[in-house]
């Protein structure tokens, strides 16, 4: 996520083709993990937190995996907009990028430390992610109406802002996988945890 990101800042097509590349290796660590998880399933029986570890391994897995096909999805705009002028900086956008990477360092450490108040924190940090792609959203609708030429990027900007809010809510998947993990509570769906 990190290189797609730096790829769409720098508008960089060569950087954009190394994470469109590196999928393919995401898609097989997911397997891997697929493969260990079930294996731990059968062969020992885990129960109460082994088997919740187990469980939230596998869901973190499918969320990692879906966050880097947004990387991929982010590095094929690059691919479409270095090819045109740039519509210039975007604060809502960059702000976006910066809390969906916020998001998903912390829900690492807190599966890494088995810490619930970091995964809280990336659960409560979703509004803002939410947020900041409405505002990129109404500002490129405005650009776009006023500038009838940047409407193709308009759009792609708009399709990386989206990707950037789905990396948003695969973290605050994760975060709540590790408070599955760590407390035993499932808290999906919920409106306050």
């Amino acid at each position: 996520m990190q290189k797609a990101l730096q790829a769409f800042k720098t508008r960089d097509e060569k950087l954009a083709s190394q994470v469109i590349d590196k999928d393919q290796i995401v898609n097989q660590l997911e397997i891997k993990v697929d493969y260990l998880c079930l294996s731990l399933l059968a062969l020992e029986q885990p129960v109460a937190k082994d088997l919740r570890f187990i469980i939230g391994a596998l869901r973190m897995s499918i969320d990692l995996e879906r966050i880097a096909d947004q990387a991929v999805n982010i590095a094929q705009r690059v691919k479409f907009l270095a090819k045109r002028p740039p519509l210039g900086f975007i604060p809502e956008l960059d702000a976006l990028a910066d809390t969906a990477m916020d998001m998903l360092r912390v829900a690492i450490s807190a599966f890494a430390q088995q810490n619930v108040n970091q995964a809280f924190d990336v659960w409560q940090m979703d509004d803002e992610a939410d947020e900041l792609n409405d505002k990129v959203l109404r500002r490129m609708i405005d650009l776009m109406v006023t500038k009838s030429c940047s409407i193709e990027r308009g759009v792609q900007t708009i399709i990386t802002a989206r990707c950037l809010e789905r990396v948003a809510d695969q973290t605050t998947n994760i975060a709540e996988s590790v408070i599955f993990i760590v407390e035993g509570v499932n808290i999906k769906h919920r409106c306050e945890p």
